[in-house]
């Protein structure tokens, strides 16, 4: 079945929704949110997507090291609480932000993270869902983001095979009839290397869902490769600044390297085309280039074809070569001047 969000159909031969992820890195600025979701919309994001969430929907206060994050991403040292303290975007500011949005064409979802946030995106009247890969596991919340009836997209980053399958099966027992599954990698930043981009096909056909990428890399050819292999779906962070820090910023794409993504995606589109045979459009002229019988040297009528006087040569204006063997031997039925493209009237 093909799954509608907002504005964009998705299925095959459809473009890709390509989602700039603004995460936290608008460094609680209002105006700066604003800004990104405009210059997303102008270097071509189909969509914009935020995270609804507090501090403490998500986490508790607490210091000990169970709550400290440790080595291996760019928020090494810091307690969870203090991470999501200077991540999260306020909720006021979201309907806002869907209005801005909208005027600019595309549209604005979120990722929730609780029930509170399932209900408050609710009332924004936001056109799907998105499930965090670390919500994978959170069965309540999937259960109650189904029940919405709305499209939802969920990340697989860390996920097992039973994983996936029991968060599927739960959206779609609750009443989700339009599921995507993005490959993701939950490493921040994450490189190249780390995809494993064979899976996107394989989720498609284990799963009969939309597929896509969640990606954290700051390359812009694993999108592209994703796309090739089968992808819907396109999420990447953005930054107006990697500079000006930000959260995400260490892996988020800039302004120029998003369009530039946009439009590369759009040429592997057109590339990859439909499963079609034959000469295409713009290939008529190089037909000349095929091979053919031509008759190679000066014949008289009644003089034999043998391989001397017959060979398969360019250009494909003659009989086609699957007749050589059929045409030697025969007798001319006209003299025949060299170069001349072989055909039917020429035997006797």
């Amino acid at each position: 079945m093909e799954m509608k969000i907002g504005r964009h159909s998705i299925g095959p031969d459809l473009p890709a929704l390509l989602i700039a992820e603004l995460s936290g890195n608008h460094n609680h600025d209002f105006d700066l949110a604003v800004e990104m979701v405009r210059v997303a919309a102008e270097v071509g994001a189909d969509a914009v997507k935020l995270q609804t969430y507090t501090p403490d929907t998500l986490t508790i206060d607490c210091d000990n090291e169970s709550f400290r994050i440790g080595e291996g991403t760019v928020w090494a040292g810091k307690t969870l609480y203090e991470l999501y303290g200077e991540a999260w975007t306020p909720w006021e500011w979201q309907p806002k932000l869907k209005e801005v949005a909208n005027e600019a064409g595309i549209d604005l979802f979120s990722t929730p993270f609780d029930q509170t946030a399932v209900d408050f995106l609710e009332r924004m009247g936001v056109p799907c869902f998105k499930i965090a890969s670390f919500e994978i596991v959170d069965i309540p919340l999937i259960r109650a983001v189904a029940a919405t009836g709305k499209p939802l997209i969920i990340s697989t980053g860390m996920a097992t095979i039973e994983e996936i399958e029991e968060a599927v099966d739960t959206a779609r027992e609750g009443g989700c009839g339009q599921i995507c599954l993005l490959k993701c990698t939950s490493a921040y930043p994450a490189s190249p290397e780390m995809m494993n981009l064979r899976a996107i096909p394989d989720l498609a056909e284990r799963f009969q869902v939309e597929v896509g990428l969640s990606d954290h890399t700051l390359d812009i050819e694993v999108p592209l490769t994703a796309v090739a292999l089968g992808a819907r779906v396109i999420e990447k962070h953005f930054t107006l600044d990697r500079s000006a820090g930000g959260p995400d910023s260490g892996f988020s794409l800039e302004p120029e390297e998003f369009r530039e993504m946009v439009e590369r995606v759009r040429l592997v589109e057109q590339a990859l085309g439909s499963v079609t045979y034959g000469p295409g459009e713009g290939e008529e002229a190089s037909r000349i280039f095929r091979r053919s019988l031509f008759v190679v040297a000066d014949m008289a009528a009644g003089e034999s074809f043998t391989g001397e006087n017959v060979r398969s040569i360019r250009p494909g204006i003659g009989l086609h070569t699957r007749h050589l063997d059929e045409i030697i031997g025969r007798e001319a039925s006209v003299d025949i001047s060299r170069g001349t493209p072989l055909s039917w009237e020429h035997l006797a």
